[in-house]
């Protein structure tokens, strides 16, 4: 079964002093499961990135992503119109929008799992397709 990829697990692999940095990377190395980035998550990560590390580590990620060849999910208008549905669902959440896209292709693409070290709002969320996303690592 696929594993969607949140930004913040992807910031964690390129940062090397991020304290989940290890771990990320350490998952990677172990994991046998197919990742897939959506595409609001690699546009999340690569700003993050220029923003705290620099254009240097924006280059990295994305040679990274493009030797692995980690599918990239879009967003459908679908997908936009869920996660707003989600994020009007928990209103005194304040559910960020890119988790909340990520949750929506939880539903559309009927996976379980989620890569995040952004724990909250996905322990929040109650998915139609399954009790409950697991999140790793």
């Amino acid at each position: 079964m696929a594993i969607l990829v949140d930004s913040s697990f992807l910031y964690s692999l390129m940062d090397k002093s991020d304290s989940n940095g290890q771990l990320a990377r350490d998952f990677v190395g172990t994991n046998r499961e197919p990742f897939i980035v959506p595409g609001v998550t690699l546009f999340e990560v690569t700003h993050v990135l220029r923003h705290r590390i620099g254009q240097h580590a924006v280059t990295s990620f994305l040679r990274l992503i493009l030797e692995l060849q980690i599918p990239l999910e879009p967003i459908l208008i679908s997908d936009a119109a869920q996660a707003l549905t989600i994020m009007e669902q928990y209103p005194d959440a304040r559910l960020d929008f890119v988790d909340c896209c990520i949750m929506a292709l939880s539903e559309r693409l009927n996976v379980t799992q989620i890569c995040t070290f952004d724990r909250r709002d996905f322990m929040i969320f109650r998915p139609s397709h399954c009790d409950y996303l697991e999140l790793l690592p």
